[in-house]
């Protein structure tokens, strides 16, 4: 099953996230930001050389609006990962397909759809539930930084998409995200004079988190492109199912009966919102055949 790249990218996207969340206590979120788009930078070198492709491109803005977007998408991801539970944190950044329906909606000039509106309703509900008890843990700001992550996550599927239908391979959107990310968080890190030596012990840990992230990315490059859109979709919520039982192995982290909810109703209304999408995209397709 075609499909079933997704479930392993969704794996070692939570594993990502538990060497994010184990780097946190020794580097900073962009720190750990710079060190997974340089090494995603240079695989994604590779495997173009290797394929006997080639970087240069007509599209440098949009993959500096992808990288630039992205990236910040990154830090703040990786903040939040260090701040919160991986899986609440994970949670908040996979609201993206909500606010990727609405970009594309307004970016179209589509009217919303009935569907669409009860999808946007039912996952900022699931937000509201999954961080009712952040809040009380007085983890509000790391909780927003995190919802915040997730819109530019839909800005740079948006930008990805764009970059898509101008004729871009797949692995030189993923190389350019690795130049502008990279020097984008190296930037941030000389101005603010924080990079931490590395040692023996806490170099596998940044190795884990570019590693895993970028393998990830292949696997879900993978399953975009073979499988069926939809079940896709789906099994990339499989991410916060992985994140959820790697957290409770790894440190014994548990989620209240209300988290589990919010978790649930955030993942059906974004199951929702990428049906919707799909819909009118087909519809669009129709049209214009």
């Amino acid at each position: 099953m075609t499909s079933s790249w997704m479930l392993v990218a969704g794996f070692l996207f939570a594993a990502m996230g538990v060497f994010v969340k184990m780097a946190s206590t020794h580097f900073g979120a962009a720190e750990i930001a710079f060190y997974r788009s340089f090494i995603t930078l240079i695989v994604a070198f590779a495997v173009i050389q290797w394929q006997g492709g080639t970087v240069k491109t007509a599209f440098f803005q949009g993959h500096a609006i992808r990288g630039i977007v992205g990236g910040i998408s990154l830090i703040g991801f990786f903040y939040a990962i260090g701040q919160l539970s991986l899986a609440t944190a994970l949670t908040l950044n996979y609201t993206s397909p909500i606010f990727l329906a609405i970009a594309t909606v307004v970016v179209m000039g589509e009217r919303f759809s009935t569907w669409l509106v009860v999808a946007i309703v039912t996952g900022f509900a699931g937000v509201a539930l999954l961080l009712q008890p952040t809040f009380q843990e007085g983890k509000d700001g790391p909780a927003m930084i995190g919802l915040f992550s997730g819109v530019l996550a839909a800005w740079a599927y948006l930008a990805v998409r764009t970059l898509g239908r101008m004729g871009e391979p797949d692995w030189r959107v993923v190389f350019y995200f690795g130049v502008t990310a990279s020097l984008l968080c190296g930037i941030w890190q000389v101005v603010t004079a924080r990079f931490t030596a590395l040692t023996l012990e806490t170099a596998w840990l940044l190795a884990g988190v570019g590693i895993c992230g970028t393998a990830a990315q292949v696997a879900m490059t993978r399953a975009w492109r073979v499988g069926n859109t939809l079940v896709v979709g789906s099994l990339s919520y499989s991410t916060l199912v992985f994140a959820a039982l790697l957290a409770f192995a790894v440190w014994g982290e548990r989620l209240t009966t209300l988290e589990w909810i919010g978790m649930a109703v955030i993942i059906a209304s974004g199951l929702m919102a990428m049906r919707v999408e799909k819909k009118e995209q087909v519809e669009e397709a129709g049209f214009e055949s």
